[in-house]
């Protein structure tokens, strides 16, 4: 590739920010020195980087990288393959505001775009793609606004419920990837995380609409935690 055929325009979405899942599987030896040069890169333009050392036989290890420019979120992804880790499962993702949040404070509404990761105090970490459901007999889509937004309220209100617990990271994904959204959840121990999402599958917003993805469970690290596993 020629010098003048390296340099894009970014591309960026108009609100919010880009997300990255990147699920991953050594295929050989690791440089972690050229993982680190990779992570100190995306944090120099302002990007975000998390780190998490997965359990069970989907991945070893997950990055999930945020920011404006979507060049960059690939250059990451360029860097850690050619640091001998194989990407094995991938999710792509926007921050964005939900249809049904006017009226939410300000603060709040930033938050969701642009989240500070990973949060102080919470080492659980967890991943899903969802979607809502749209057959013969439970149409999402088919539902008039105004109860679409109660069932949404009512998901939202236990959801809150688990602050200082658990924090979700709700991302929209309709037509960018397989699924509508994916939601990563960074928990305070393990099992706050796993009552979060038990609880929460009980309102009728997810009882008789949500359909799931596979699940990734770990642990949030440092590069020198979670590489070397």
């Amino acid at each position: 590739m020629s010098t003048a055929a390296a340099h894009h325009d970014a591309l960026e979405p108009t609100i919010g920010q880009a997300v990255l899942h990147l699920f991953c599987k050594p295929e050989g030896p690791v440089d972690l020195r050229k993982i680190a040069t990779a992570e100190r890169a995306q944090i120099k333009v302002g990007n975000q980087v998390v780190a998490a050392s997965i359990l069970g036989h989907k991945a070893d290890c997950c990055f999930m990288v945020t920011g404006k420019d979507l060049w960059q979120l690939r250059k990451f992804q360029t860097a850690i393959q050619a640091a001998g880790l194989c990407v094995v499962d991938s999710y792509v993702s926007l921050t964005e505001i939900s249809e049904y949040a006017k009226g939410v404070p300000e603060q709040m509404l930033q938050a969701r775009l642009y989240p500070q990761l990973p949060p102080q105090g919470m080492a659980a970490f967890c991943f899903y793609p969802m979607s809502k459901r749209r057959d013969a007999v439970h149409n999402w889509f088919a539902l008039p606004f105004e109860q679409r937004k109660a069932l949404m309220m009512g998901h939202g209100k236990s959801g809150r419920e688990f602050h200082g617990r658990v924090l979700q990271v709700v991302t929209g994904s309709t037509g960018l990837d397989d699924w509508e959204w994916g939601v990563t959840l960074f928990g305070v121990h393990p099992d706050d995380i796993k009552e979060c999402v038990y609880t929460m599958r009980f309102d009728e917003a997810s009882t008789l609409y949500a359909e799931f993805g596979p699940f990734y469970f770990g642990m949030v690290g440092t590069l020198a935690d979670v590489v070397p596993h």
